[in-house]
């Protein structure tokens, strides 16, 4: 696995979220280490890895208060 996809998947973490906020962060999360498993070692996948980031982000402001 390249450098700059480990370093991206690490973004993913959820267990030191509150249980509420780790339900919405764990579906991205199976799907970012699909990603990287199925997928070259890439600079698109990568780039998609840092999108599915953005939008875990997202979904995780999105249910704060």
């Amino acid at each position: 696995m390249h450098s700059a996809v480990s370093h991206v998947l690490k973004f993913f973490a959820y267990a030191h979220l509150p249980a509420n906020l780790q339900e919405i962060s764990r579906p991205f999360c199976e799907l970012a280490k699909q990603v990287a498993e199925r997928s070259p070692d890439s600079q698109e996948t990568t780039v998609a890895l840092r999108k599915l980031l953005e939008a875990k982000d997202a979904a995780v402001r999105a249910v704060l208060p």
